[in-house]
């Protein structure tokens, strides 16, 4: 996700994107952040789960227009046609590497999950009148609200505001809510969004755990399944 520059224990070390996705979040959360946080605590983050799950949850509707086989993924050539259809204007480049960040599978597929993630780096990189103007006619300000939720929350945790999370800033955030076991709920937060397990977390990190916190993931459809099947066994 990222490299350190110097000796680890320098005060002085300054972490380095490994790829352009990467670098362009980065820049575009350090920009954010000089407006700052609406949100004061971390408690306040969770209090808002329900209403962004259920916002989510009607993306839904987007996700399967565009998965046109009905697949339950949407691969590459489907992506494309989204975002001519969101008529959002990324090159070719910026498409694959934004396909490839959000296939956390490699199945060559995004999942439900996956594209929720997609949307909200679009949104947070999209900053263009047209682009606006696309989300209007889509549907999609209903979830503009949400993902400028998700970017105040990950605001609100950068305290250093250098694009990323550190341990230590979880820790700092989970401390300010209050929490008794503050600790270990700081430790356990942060290890569900360091997937890489290198001590820090960029926003589609956050983003990927954030959508399992509030309740959705890559397995809901698995479970479907799997409880329409053992209906069937008990009608048999």
């Amino acid at each position: 996700m990222g490299a350190v520059v110097g000796r680890p224990e320098s005060p002085k070390s300054v972490w380095t994107p490994e790829t352009k996705l990467e670098a362009k979040m980065v820049e575009a959360m350090q920009r954010r952040a000089t407006g700052g946080s609406a949100l004061k605590s971390f408690n306040s983050i969770i209090l808002k789960f329900p209403k962004i799950d259920e916002s989510l949850r009607n993306c839904k509707a987007i996700f399967e227009q565009f998965d046109e086989d009905s697949n339950g993924a949407i691969d590459h050539e489907e992506l494309k046609k989204c975002f001519q259809k969101l008529e959002i204007n990324f090159t070719e480049e910026e498409i694959n590497d934004l396909f490839e960040a959000c296939d956390i599978n490699e199945d060559l597929g995004m999942k439900f999950n996956e594209f929720i993630v997609l949307l909200c780096l679009v949104y947070l990189f999209k900053d263009d009148p047209t682009a606006l103007q696309a989300k209007s006619r889509m549907g999609m300000p209903k979830l503009e609200a949400t993902f400028e939720t998700l970017v105040d929350a990950f605001v609100f945790l950068d305290k250093n505001k250098d694009g990323y999370v550190s341990k230590s800033e979880m820790v700092q955030a989970i401390n300010e809510s209050g929490e008794r076991s503050s600790g270990r709920i700081a430790m356990k937060r942060f290890e569900e969004m360091d997937w890489d397990k290198n001590g820090m977390v960029n926003f589609k990190e956050f983003l990927f755990a954030f959508t399992r916190w509030v309740g959705i993931d890559d397995n809901d459809e698995d479970e479907e399944e799997e409880e329409e099947e053992e209906e069937d066994g008990e009608q048999d």
